[in-house]
């Protein structure tokens, strides 16, 4: 039988949470999980119950080329439709772009989300691994990243549990130097919608071998849906498409990210909001003598003073005032007494606030 794992391998899993600790879900304040917190754009909810109401949603496939939900995507992002592939989810995507590159060796800087490690295992790609470091402020070091002998480069940016942004320009240096050492680029930009200035979509015709990942659900605060979408030059698309089990997104959900996406005035909203709150969550923490790194998603990683038993504050959180810290213990190559916290309301901001000064208090 295996171990249970201390802390949980993704945010967000508060049935599990709420199962080891004897409490209700509902008891429970999320701040693990980088949703918006907003919930969902109206526009989401009419379509969907409209969409109840259609009986050929539940009696017909779904679009097999999901046409409707790429002519979003496309519009969105700027780009043709024949650039996008959707999937359910990031991973179905990152096993098919590494099936069809038949990459052998892939670079992972670390720490990093942990399916990518997870997906590379399970694809038997070798895996050669990266340290970032604290001290730099996790930047991505390009001379180090190309001097070695793999394939592929599997980053993100921003950067997660660190939430650091690289720009346009240092992103596009290290994509344009790696094709001439026949190095692919496979860049997650799953929280680039907070800073949409920085993403490399409209970069993949110039760059063949670039393959970006983003995603729908966190933005537009609809997990539950799960849709993600890669851009790449067309060829390349077509051929990741290829790779994917048929039929990979419900009509439901088609309809509904469509009707996300179509919500311009949520977007821009949402990332002022963001900005406002996230600016005045670092300052506040910041006050409370804990370590932040510059992070530009809907998320701040901290580190805790040395003399805080990151477990126990984690544990007392939960059980004392039923708040959910993501506890990047099992972050790989991440120092002890790291948290990553998503933004959240201002009222609940200040209240998480409140409770860190009150455990952390001499």
């Amino acid at each position: 039988m295996n171990k249970p794992e201390l802390y949980p391998l993704h945010g967000g899993q508060l049935r599990q949470i709420a199962c080891r600790f004897g409490l209700s879900i509902s008891e429970l304040l999320d701040f693990s999980a980088n949703i918006n917190p907003a919930g969902p754009p109206e526009a989401v909810l009419s379509t969907l119950r409209a969409s109840l109401d259609d009986l050929s949603v539940l009696t017909e496939y779904p679009d097999l080329q999901e046409i409707a939900l790429k002519r979003s995507i496309a519009h969105y992002v700027g780009v043709g439709e024949e650039h996008i592939v959707v999937a359910n989810g990031f991973v179905p995507l990152l096993e098919s772009a590494l099936r069809t590159l038949n990459v052998k060796t892939c670079l992972l800087p670390v720490p990093a989300f942990g399916e990518y490690r997870k997906t590379l295992e399970r694809l038997d790609v070798g895996v050669n691994i990266h340290h970032l470091t604290t001290a730099s402020n996790f930047s991505y070091n390009s001379i180090a990243m190309l001097s070695g002998r793999h394939s592929a480069i599997l980053l993100a940016n921003p950067q997660n549990p660190s939430g650091v942004l690289h720009d346009a320009a240092t992103i596009k240096d290290l994509v344009r130097t790696a094709a001439g050492k026949g190095i692919f680029i496979l860049l997650d930009e799953a929280f680039i919608d907070y800073i949409p200035e920085d993403s490399l979509v409209a970069a993949v015709d110039e760059h063949p071998n670039l393959i970006i990942f983003r995603s729908v659900t966190k933005f537009h605060g609809i997990p539950g849906m799960r849709v993600a979408y890669a851009v790449a030059n067309p060829g390349l698309a077509s051929s990741i498409a290829d790779n994917l089990p048929p039929w990979p997104i419900t009509t439901l959900a088609s309809r509904a990210v469509a009707a996300a996406l179509n919500d311009r005035q949520y977007a821009l909203r949402t990332r002022a909001e963001n900005r406002t709150r996230r600016d005045a969550l670092r300052r506040d923490l910041e006050h409370l003598g804990l370590t932040l790194y510059p992070a530009a998603a809907n998320f701040l990683l901290f580190r805790l003073p040395s003399t805080i038993n990151p477990r126990a504050l984690w544990e007392d959180m939960i059980i004392t005032h039923k708040t959910v810290l993501r506890s990047c213990a099992n972050y790989e190559a991440l120092a002890p007494g790291h948290f990553r916290i998503a933004v959240r309301s201002q009222v609940e901001n200040h209240r998480l606030i409140s409770l860190l000064a009150d455990e952390i208090a001499p």
